[in-house]
C-alpha cells in the first residue's frame, strides 16, 4: 500500500476528533472519504499531511513511518494537499501561485514541464496566467489550488472538498479532471461531501461518522448501499 493509517487517534485539546481510524490507499487508486460535516474528514487529511499531530497510531507512506515527520518533509516525500477552502495566495498571480507549489524542487526543466501539464489540464489557468489569484472566480481558484498541489509532482494527491461552493457544471469538470490526473499516474485521496460524484469515480471508499470509520467498500458498492444512499445520496 502507498498509504496506511493504523489506529490513528487525534485530539483537538481535550476533544477526540479521530477514534482509532485505519484506512489504506493503494498505488494508482482514487479513494474517497465521505461523511457529514464534522465527521473528521478534513482532520484525517491534516493528520496525513502533517498539519496536526496524531495522539496515537501510525501513518506509513511508501513503506516509511511518517507519523512524526514534519509537514514540509512529507511534501518532499510525495504527499501534496489541495486544502479545503482552496488556500491560494490571493495577492500572487496564477503563475506565482503554481510556482509556490514547486518550492521544494530545483530542476527548472521539470518545473516547466509540470507548468505545461497544469495548463493543459486547466486551460483557464493558462488564459489567466498573469491574473492575481484573489480576483478569480471560485471555480478558477479551485483549479489553481489543485494545479498548485500537482506542482510538487506528488505520489499522493490529497483533495479536500474540491467541489465546495462550485456550480454543478464546474463540479462535473473538476471531477473529470481528478480522474484524468489519476489516469496520468497520480494516486488520489479525496474528501468530499458530494458523495454521488465521489463514489461514482472512486475505486474504493470509506464512510466516516464522528471520527470513526463505519463502512468501507468499492465506490460502486457504497453507491448502492441502502444506508449510504439514505444518509448521503438523498435517496431513500
Amino acid at each position: 500500500m502507498l498509504l496506511e493509517l493504523k489506529d490513528v487517534t487525534l485530539m483537538y485539546g481535550r476533544i477526540q476528533a479521530l477514534h482509532g481510524i485505519s484506512l489504506s490507499v493503494g498505488q494508482g487508486e482514487i479513494v474517497a472519504l465521505i461523511g457529514a460535516n464534522g465527521a473528521g474528514k478534513s482532520t484525517t487529511m491534516r493528520a496525513i499531511s502533517g498539519l496536526r499531530p496524531v495522539a496515537q497510531g501510525t501513518i506509513t507512506f511508501n513503506g516509511e513511518d511518517i507519523t512524526k515527520l514534519r509537514a514540509d518533509l512529507r511534501v518532499v516525500r510525495g504527499v501534496s494537499q489541495s486544502p479545503e477552502g482552496r488556500g491560494i495566495f490571493p495577492g500572487m498571480s496564477v503563475r506565482e501561485n503554481l510556482e509556490m507549489g514547486a518550492y521544494t524542487r530545483r530542476n527548472r526543466a521539470e518545473i516547466n514541464e509540470d507548468l505545461d501539464r497544469v495548463f493543459t489540464l486547466f486551460p483557464r489557468l493558462k488564459e489567466r496566467e498573469k491574473q492575481v489569484g484573489g480576483t478569480m472566480s471560485g471555480g478558477e481558484q479551485q483549479m489553481l489550488a489543485v494545479g498548485r498541489a500537482l506542482m510538487s509532482r506528488p505520489k499522493l494527491l490529497l483533495l479536500d472538498e474540491p467541489s465546495m461552493g462550485l456550480a454543478p457544471m464546474l463540479i462535473q469538470q473538476i471531477f473529470d479532471i481528478v480522474v484524468e490526473i489519476n489516469q496520468q499516474g497520480t494516486t488520489v485521496l479525496l474528501v468530499e461531501q458530494n458523495a454521488q460524484q465521489a463514489l461514482s469515480r472512486a475505486h474504493r471508499a470509506y464512510v466516516l461518522e464522528t471520527g470513526e470509520i463505519v463502512k468501507s467498500g468499492t465506490g460502486a458498492e457504497l453507491l448502492t448501499d441502502p444506508s449510504v444512499k439514505d444518509a448521503y445520496l438523498g435517496v431513500a
